[in-house]
């Protein structure tokens, strides 16, 4: 079967950004539901007509993956908002209360940087702002379950980023 709108894919992939540096490597195969949320349109594209075994190699502009990194969606907020157990890296749905009133109340924040006073929180994607390459193996394609297809997703978005706990490093 090859990949179709409304198919699930299973894919491995390896990410660089432009200058070589692996960024993240998906060695198991994850499953993807082509026409729905779980993959970036380009992705998505690329993979029409492809195969179990083929290979698909991408070059993504900042457009076309996680978009421009955008400054003012960095907020420094105070420091005894947040708990005690605080690492850089570590996640938050939403900020406290107490915090900036113009900050998105909706988006997902990354601490970036913790001192006595103030925390730096970042509502960008990780990957905001970067060139990719992504080196990609289709490993299987099914058709998509009525589930799958009424719900938008096969159960994993791509690099779709999740609250985390701390020294937790995973993309997808």
């Amino acid at each position: 079967m090859e990949v179709t709108p409304h198919c699930v894919v299973a894919l491995t992939w390896t990410l660089k950004d432009t200058l070589g540096e692996t960024l993240d490597v998906l060695d198991e195969p994850v499953e993807f539901l082509v026409g729905g949320g779980d993959l970036l349109a380009k992705i998505e594209e690329a993979l029409q007509g492809h195969e179990p075994g083929d290979r698909v190699d991408l070059h993504l502009e900042p457009e076309d993956a996680f978009g421009d990194y955008e400054g003012e969606l960095v907020f420094l907020e105070k420091r005894e908002l947040f708990p005690e157990q605080l690492e850089e890296g570590m996640t938050f749905e939403g900020l406290p209360a107490g915090s900036n009133p113009d900050a998105p109340r909706d988006a997902l924040y990354t601490v970036t940087e913790i001192y006595p006073e103030h925390v730096v929180l970042d509502a960008n994607h990780p990957l905001a702002g970067i060139a990719l390459r992504l080196h990609l193996k289709v490993e299987a394609v099914r058709e998509a379950t009525e589930e799958e297809v009424g719900r938008g997703t096969a159960g994993t978005g791509f690099f779709r980023v999740q609250p985390q706990a701390p020294g937790s490093s995973s993309l997808h």
